[in-house]
């Protein structure tokens, strides 16, 4: 299998629809093979039903339910378990993310031998001082104090070759930290590339 995209989320039963179809849109005029992991972190909407629902119209859809919310590490843990493609890729469920990025993506990995794809939102639609400028340190203590010279630690938009998260624990808030993690179990390969950023369209 060539891919497998690995979607943590919690309450987000107005966009799980509109980003399943999206991605099986683009993996098809790709002629991708996947598997779509969608991991509900204790949801208390309808999350879970639209989930079970999708897996019934779509073979190539997985769900794994957590029954209360135990963070985005522990999902993207469980998720990296069950994934067997090639390439794993990791995306938010709130359609910030644009799959149109995935065959991009697929390709660093695949042709020119990346351990890892970081996605940097170079251009942000988040509101500067709640989400941007925090985000913005953040990225500048974590540059300096792991080596890892990424811009964009906090986005949830990456690729990894299978090998990596399958050598990888992801626990506690490390979900922040999974390059970092890498280049500590010898992946030492990693670049990073601008991918689109969308404001949020639910919730």
């Amino acid at each position: 299998m060539d891919i497998s995209v690995v979607i943590p989320l919690l309450d987000e039963q107005d966009s799980l629809l509109e980003l399943h179809d999206w991605i099986a849109q683009v993996m098809q005029s790709n002629r991708l093979s996947y598997e779509l992991i969608f991991i509900d972190d204790g949801s208390r909407d309808d999350s879970w039903s639209i989930i079970k629902t999708l897996n019934n119209k779509n073979p190539s859809v997985l769900g794994i339910r957590f029954t209360q919310n135990f963070g985005k590490s522990q999902a993207l843990h469980a998720g990296f378990e069950r994934a067997i493609g090639d390439v794993v890729i990791t995306m938010d469920a709130d359609l910030q993310d644009s799959p149109e990025e995935i065959p991009a993506l697929f390709n660093l990995i695949e042709t020119k031998k990346y351990d890892v794809v970081s996605g940097w939102k170079k251009k942000r639609y988040d509101a500067y001082i709640t989400k941007n400028l925090p985000s913005k340190l953040f990225n500048w203590a974590a540059r300096r104090i792991s080596g890892v010279k990424l811009h964009d630690f906090n986005c949830g938009l990456k690729a990894y070759r299978k090998e990596v998260v399958k050598s990888i624990e992801v626990y506690g808030e490390m979900h922040r930290y999974i390059p970092v993690l890498a280049v500590n179990a010898g992946f030492k390969n990693i670049t990073e590339k601008v991918v689109i950023h969308q404001a949020r369209k639910h919730g």
